[in-house]
């Protein structure tokens, strides 16, 4: 009987070190490269590094990468599925066009792994969450180094399939952003990465919104667990599409504060026809022929896409017109499938606001041509209307939607090159002491 424990232990031992290990998501790697707009098919290499593994295989500025591993590079979507998905060590076979000819090369490369975070006075974890979708998704912790409970911040990000990781020679002021609230908080910070984005599994070009937002909620409810957590203070920081999740998110755990930074209020329906008036207005036209526009093409487009819930390609085919109005994809707006925004159309960011309790922290910067003024607005009074007690909203001065100072709208819509301020993060910073005290 004992021989027959000891075995079944060993078993059980053996069995829970090979799930450990598989358990471990496989790291990321990177091109070390730029690349064009998508050709059709295949991608042009606009910039290579010396430490690309595409320039030790001997690729070239100007090639064009038709296929990766047999997939055809025929979409920006699958293109950027392939380069979120890029994992180091494993083999990559890429079918090249030669610049300039019509010879196609076949050739083999792997990547190196991009280096893991490190904050000098900090503890950096990497952990796996599983979501209720099946997704393996990267969660990155960083925390001081005790073991006592410590307060938390929950960062939720945009629309966007982009890493929130850290990571070498990749800077912009958004980034500067997520880092000073990583490394001057002097709290918990959790991230969490999108399915297919950084280490985790999946493709971001196909998950759909309740497929996402469940992947935060199994994030949050894994920091939730943790010992060294107090979970009396945590507080969730959201940023653009982020941002409208964060009072549902403290609703529905009981958090103790909400931090939306660039946030939008109304239906997606409504928010791409206000939008599509300001874009509009910023490329020249005249008040009458947005007034046009918008009646006989962005309108039917949006009805028909949120409303009626069809993809672009579905409504094209039905009114080819509309095929010049259309500056997305036939399946995809921004990335994101139509199945995500369909979703989306139906999520009440409006009630999670009209429920909240605890305090909370808006800001808006004044030339963010992505979000409305009116918005945010509306929220306050929201809030008012509910009778809550705790609320601040900021308009920061010159501020646009990714957290940079530009001289107007258009400078930020034209991708002029803005200025960083450190009172962008040193606000955040700050409204997270004040809710975590």
């Amino acid at each position: 009987m004992n021989n027959l424990y000891k075995f079944l232990t060993i078993v059980v031992i053996f069995t829970l070190s090979k799930s450990l290990i598989a358990d471990d998501l496989q790291r990321r790697a990177q091109w070390h490269a730029s690349f064009s707009k998508l050709e059709h098919p295949g991608v042009l290499i606009r910039n290579i590094s010396d430490i690309s593994a595409l320039k030790a295989a001997g690729l070239k500025e100007n090639d064009i990468i038709l296929k990766v591993n047999a997939q055809s590079v025929v979409s920006q979507e699958v293109w950027n599925d392939i380069s979120d998905s890029l994992i180091s060590g494993r083999e990559y076979l890429l079918l090249v066009r030669e610049h300039g000819t019509r010879n196609l090369n076949s050739h083999k490369l792997t990547f190196q792994a991009v280096p893991f975070e490190q904050h000098q006075g900090l503890e950096t974890i990497y952990e796996t969450v599983t979501s209720d979708y099946g997704n393996r998704q990267r969660v990155i912790i960083t925390k001081p180094s005790t073991e006592e409970p410590q307060p938390a911040v929950i960062f939720l990000q945009g629309l966007s399939c982009s890493s929130i990781e850290l990571i070498p020679n990749r800077r912009n002021n958004y980034l500067r952003l997520i880092e000073d609230i990583v490394q001057k908080s002097e709290v918990v910070v959790m991230r969490v990465e999108k399915p297919g984005v950084g280490d985790s599994e999946g493709h971001c070009s196909d998950t759909d919104f309740t497929a996402e937002l469940n992947g935060y909620e199994t994030a949050v409810q894994h920091l939730l667990s943790k010992d060294y957590v107090d979970k009396t203070k945590v507080v969730v920081y959201g940023n653009s599409m982020g941002s409208a999740l964060a009072p549902y998110i403290a609703n529905k755990y009981n958090l103790s504060g909400v931090i939306s930074d660039g946030t939008y209020l109304r239906t997606w329906f409504e928010h791409m026809l206000e939008i599509e008036r300001r874009i509009r207005k910023m490329q020249g036209d005249s008040q009458s022929e947005i007034t046009q526009k918008m009646n006989h093409a962005y309108i039917p487009l949006y009805y028909g896409m949120l409303i009626e819930k069809k993809s672009y390609a579905d409504m094209i085919k039905e009114n080819p017109l509309l095929a010049g109005y259309n500056y997305h994809g036939l399946n995809h707006m921004y990335g994101r499938s139509m199945s995500f925004y369909h979703q989306l159309q139906e999520f009440d960011i409006a009630g999670a606001w009209e429920k909240l309790e605890v305090p909370a922290r808006i800001r808006w910067g004044t030339h963010d041509w992505i979000m409305s003024e009116y918005d945010n607005d509306m929220i306050v009074e929201i809030l008012q209307s509910s009778g809550h007690q705790d609320h601040t909203l900021l308009k920061y001065p010159m501020m646009d939607h990714w957290s940079t100072i530009h001289k107007s709208y258009e400078s930020s819509f034209k991708g002029e090159k803005g200025a960083w301020d450190p009172k962008v993060s040193g606000q955040i910073l700050d409204w997270i002491k004040e809710l975590t005290e």
